[in-house]
């Protein structure tokens, strides 16, 4: 940098006095260095001495590019026409769409739908206490990244008319989304919820209260966290207390990737009605499983039927508790494949009136859920690494929010543990169970969790601490390397020449993966036994260089877990096999220099 009071010039020249080889400088590396002036810093260390950088929050988020959630304040907008209601972009909240409307037809497109965008947003009231009202709302917050959503009340109180939803945050990624009383004491409405948060990567997910109280309602549910990876759902009284309901709830949690899910009343005290209820984490990979209470209390007349309970490709842990217990009079209740694999436990159902058929204990894996689990290319064995080879790219694009380095003298003077996150919550104005809350935790969690064996690891908020974890390990002859860009993802590359760093011996490295937090924050780890490699990447029709990737093969997989997603792609198990895969954009790799 030409200015040499800028960040990124102090911490070239840190570098320079670090490391002692004459390689280029990582501009990958540099260019996550704080963009703030020598003045900014300054001021901003300076408050941040005082514990008063919550006062100049947003310029702080703004100058120092941090990751920052707006307050959502209230609007007082009523909506009380006909509307067709198209594109509504976020930072703000919206109250009062048709609310006791009297007939009428509202629709209601794309609301908060961008990739890549970071949005907050409460949506409260749509359609409450309508009469004879038809609604379609279609597409909330869908292909958003770390969004934090809220909405409540969608059709409550609400008597005959229509109402449909679809796509709630459907291919989000690390989504926290809150909804709330759906169609609530209604009468005589007839409801369809599809999509909510299918394909959705990581994250948390509450639902609480879909058709409580309502009578005389036909409710279908298609598609709760359909293939999404590595989610936490919550899913809270669905149908509770109706009178002469007709409900169908199908595909909760299927092909979803290690899921943690948690589903408590299901038509529990029900009078009369049809209660279906069809593939619950059907073909999910391992993860843990709470349902309890369906169908608990139901009156006379109520037919319930549960298809497809956990029909589990791999073993997870399951808890199903309370089924039809409590019921009265002449009840039908049938049960039909709960056929989860292991570390199963089912009790507290009632014995008449409940046909039970076919508790299964076994499963397989097909091919095409290995692919959904586990995306082609993203593990692969080290023979590939050879020129000719043509083999699948995973999608290696970043998609953590934009952030920067922190300067050392403000990230010194921050709290960063677990005992102290209450004041980094105030610096950050951190509400209580936002996203940014769960974010701050998870990654101070895996920060302060004990080393694996062998394993020698440090969080770093700043460009300088990550030199001196990786010069402490490798000695100050180090270089630091990830793939050039992310050209070819998606798609069919050639492996073109192929280089061993360190003359291909196996070596020690050190890895470094972002984390979710208000300023960059890399988990960086020692990886002993490992052979690092840089490939040229080409186009397999033209043969033109596309990329520069870099990839890293850990040759003693004998502590992974036998459900990791390499073994399930490769087909093997703990310490048979050496893994690879390529250093994703914005990850790096620390080795010693050739």
């Amino acid at each position: 940098d030409k200015n040499p009071f800028t960040q990124k010039a102090f911490v070239a020249r840190y570098w320079d006095s670090h490391v002692i080889n004459k390689l280029p400088k990582p501009s990958f590396l540099l260019s996550k260095a704080s963009p703030m002036s020598a003045a900014e810093t300054a001021s901003f260390a300076k408050l941040a001495a005082a514990n008063t950088l919550s006062t100049r929050l947003p310029e702080l988020c703004s100058a120092a590019h941090l990751l920052c959630f707006p307050e959502v304040r209230p609007s007082l907008e009523k909506h009380s026409e006909d509307v067709d209601f198209t594109t509504y972009n976020d930072g703000q909240n919206f109250t009062n769409y048709g609310t006791s409307r009297p007939g009428g037809i509202d629709s209601f497109k794309n609301y908060s739908n961008d990739l890549f965008s970071t949005p907050v947003n409460d949506f409260r009231r749509y359609s409450r206490g309508a009469a004879g009202h038809d609604d379609s709302f279609v597409g909330y917050a869908g292909d958003t990244n770390v969004a934090d959503q809220s909405f409540h009340t969608y059709g409550t109180n609400a008597a005959g008319g229509s109402g449909e939803f679809k796509q709630y945050a459907t291919s989000s990624n690390v989504p926290d989304l809150r909804f709330t009383t759906y169609s609530d004491s209604t009468g005589g409405r007839t409801q369809s919820f599809s999509s909510y948060s299918e394909d959705g990567n990581s994250g948390g997910q509450t639902f609480s209260s879909y058709g409580k109280n309502s009578a005389g309602a036909a409710s279908e549910f298609t598609g709760y966290g359909t293939e999404s990876n590595v989610a936490s759902s919550s899913f809270t009284n669905y149908g509770q207390k109706g009178a002469g309901p007709n409900d169908t709830f199908t595909n909760y949690g299927v092909n979803m990737n290690v899921p943690e899910e948690n589903f408590k009343s299901y038509a529990d005290g029900t009078v009369g009605g049809t209660q279906s209820f069809t593939n619950y984490r059907d073909q999910a990979n391992v993860g843990d499983d709470s349902f309890q209470s369906y169908a608990k209390n139901t009156k006379e007349g109520t037919q319930v039927d549960f298809n497809n309970y956990g029909n589990s490709a791999n073993p997870g842990t399951d808890t199903f508790t309370g089924y039809a217990k409590g019921a009265q009079g002449d009840h039908k209740v049938g049960f039909t494949r709960y056929g989860v694999n292991t570390n199963t436990t089912f009790k507290d159902y009632a014995k008449n009136g409940v046909s039970f058929a076919t508790y299964n204990t076994s499963s397989s894996v097909s091919g095409n859920l290995v692919k959904r689990w586990v995306e082609p290319g993203k593990f692969f064995r080290e023979k590939m690494l050879k020129e000719g080879t043509i083999m699948p790219m995973p999608d290696i694009r970043d998609k953590m929010p934009q952030r920067s380095f922190l300067p050392r003298s403000i990230l010194t003077k921050l709290p960063f543990s677990s005992s102290r996150v209450d004041e980094l919550k105030r610096v950050f104005k951190v509400s209580e169970n936002s996203s940014m809350d769960k974010m701050i935790m998870e990654s101070l969690g895996e920060c302060e969790r004990a080393a694996s064996a062998g394993e020698t690891k440090r969080c770093v908020g700043c460009v300088e601490d990550m030199i001196d974890f990786a010069t402490s390990l490798l000695g100050h002859n180090v270089a630091v390397w990830t793939t050039e860009n992310v050209n070819g993802y998606n798609k069919t590359v050639m492996v073109g020449r192929v280089k061993g760093m360190n003359g291909g011996k196996v070596t020690q490295s050190v890895s470094c993966h972002q984390s979710l937090f208000p300023y960059l924050l890399y988990y960086c780890h020692s990886v002993p036994k490992v052979r690092v490699y840089e490939a040229d990447l080409l186009d397999p029709e033209s043969k033109v260089k596309i990329n520069h990737g870099v990839a890293i093969c850990h040759l003693d997989t004998t502590a992974w877990s036998p459900t990791h997603g390499a073994f399930l792609a490769l087909g093997s198990s703990p310490g048979q096999i050496e893994v690879c895969h390529w250093i994703f954009q914005n990850d790096m790799t620390w080795t010693v220099a050739d």
